[in-house]
């Protein structure tokens, strides 16, 4: 395993699934006493809520599995440093990933985020809950939780 894994989960607004990716994987990381081998961080590709903490139902359903994302704030995607800064960019879904190799993301440096689930055949998109109901944060946590456990087995070996 290199020194440090530099990994960085988008979604569009980073308030939803990018926020929540980042406190499980986070989470993960702390619990296998792994924290000095990553750095870990969340960000959108667009600008609307930057400044901002995440949905108060990210914050909600991460605080129901005794992960904190309170001190979060939305951030947009930097391609003058972020490409440089990060190793492993995992968009959400397929919009995200045009978005980023758009902005001139190496192919080499992103992967999907349910590329990671080993539950899936082939990867699919992370739903946005955004304007869906609360049960949808929750399917989200589970699918997210999944895909990064998955993350974390692939970077360990």
């Amino acid at each position: 395993m290199p020194d440090q894994h530099t990994v960085l989960f988008v979604c569009l607004g980073n308030i939803c699934r990018s926020p929540l990716a980042h406190g499980i994987f986070q989470h993960l990381v702390n619990q296998h006493n792994l924290a000095h081998k990553f750095h870990i961080d969340s960000c959108g590709t667009g600008a609307w809520h930057v400044g901002n903490p995440p949905d108060p139902r990210s914050i909600q359903t991460a605080s129901l599995y005794g992960i904190d994302i309170t001190n979060q704030r939305a951030r947009q995607f930097d391609p003058n440093t972020d490409i440089e800064r990060f190793t492993h960019i995992i968009p959400m879904d397929q919009s995200n990933h045009r978005d980023l190799l758009d902005l001139g993301t190496p192919k080499s440096q992103l992967a999907l985020m349910r590329s990671f689930d080993a539950s899936l055949p082939k990867p699919q998109d992370v739903p946005d809950p955004y304007y869906g109901g609360d049960d949808g944060f929750d399917k989200v946590y589970h699918m997210l939780t999944r895909s990064c456990e998955g993350l974390l087995v692939s970077l360990k070996d």
